[in-house]
């Protein structure tokens, strides 16, 4: 007779592996890491497989955690569905203002909004695309309940997220003289991205200057493909049509990772701001890079874009 897998013990397997590392996974689910070491053998009990094996110095997913991990994301959306769909029978209205970067504007954002309305059906999420400072100070001002920003902004209560990878962008169809200093296009200061391209150059002894500015993300994806210059970025918000350079193969510096934190309002937390807290702290750990040993170390006190 089929036997039935534990819906808490399958959450906790499927959060340590989506945060990688049981640790993490421990920290935000509140228990010890032996419990959680106990909950994965047991798992691995029920199943009748291991489920990960040792990889150095961290564990990876054995042939059944994979095939496990895909069916427990299944069955732990189907439970939360189901939970939210009960829940919405309560009736709850109102609404709840977010701050982003426009990096994430056009990528996984839509995404968390549409699995976060299956919860909260009847709750208006409303979001701010801006620059960090705006955002900022519109969730000190009582205008955002969560903002996410590239860098802590100097604020103590920030959560440290993720950390992305910066990448070197450009249109494949521009070549870049060598024999003249390289064009940039950026926002204006203040801005993170910025920066972190002329501490490189800088570093490397590079000559640079700075052809083309923008507010806007667009704009800056405009002048990069209408070959004003190269900018810099994270690697999931490029174009289809422009090219990120591999500087193993390219003679420019390496720029090391931008830190992405996200801050929570001066207000109670809601159960339905606590979700979508949770739910965008998984995407932007989805989405990130963990800082390898040796590596530059993330930019953290940055402002602006």
């Amino acid at each position: 007779m089929p036997s039935n897998i534990d819906m808490d013990i399958l959450r906790t397997f499927v959060t340590g592996i989506e945060l990688g590392s049981f640790a993490r996974a421990a920290d935000r689910l509140g228990r010890s890491p032996s419990a959680i070491s106990l909950q994965l053998r047991k798992l691995e009990e029920q199943v009748g497989h291991p489920l990960l094996r040792k990889n150095g110095r961290g564990l990876v997913l054995t042939e059944a955690g994979e095939i496990l991990i895909g069916y427990a994301r299944r069955i732990l959306q189907l439970n939360d569905g189901a939970l939210a769909a009960i829940h919405a029978l309560t009736d709850l209205e109102g609404w709840l203002r977010v701050g982003i970067p426009p990096d994430f504007a056009e990528t996984w954002f839509p995404a968390l909004l549409t699995k976060f309305a299956q919860y909260y059906p009847k709750i208006r999420v409303e979001a701010q695309v801006d620059s960090g400072n705006a955002l900022i100070n519109a969730l000190r001002n009582g205008k955002l309940d969560l903002a996410l920003t590239w860098g802590d902004m100097n604020n103590p209560l920030g959560e440290h997220v993720a950390d992305h990878q910066l990448v070197w962008i450009e249109n494949p169809l521009n070549n870049q003289d060598p024999t003249k200093p390289l064009s940039l296009v950026m926002f204006d200061m203040p801005c993170a991205f910025r920066d972190a391209a002329i501490r490189a150059l800088d570093s490397a002894d590079m000559q640079w200057r700075h052809t083309f500015s923008s507010l806007s993300l667009s704009g800056i994806w405009a002048a990069v493909t209408a070959g004003l210059g190269m900018t810099v970025r994270i690697a999931d918000s490029v174009p289809a049509h422009l090219r990120v350079l591999d500087i193993a193969h390219e003679p420019l510096p390496p720029l090391g990772k931008i830190a992405l934190y996200l801050h929570t309002g001066t207000g109670n937390a809601s159960p339905e701001s606590a979700k979508l807290k949770d739910l965008m702290m998984a995407a932007c750990k989805r989405h990130s890079v963990s800082t390898l040993p040796g590596a530059a170390e993330p930019f953290s006190k940055t402002d602006n874009w």
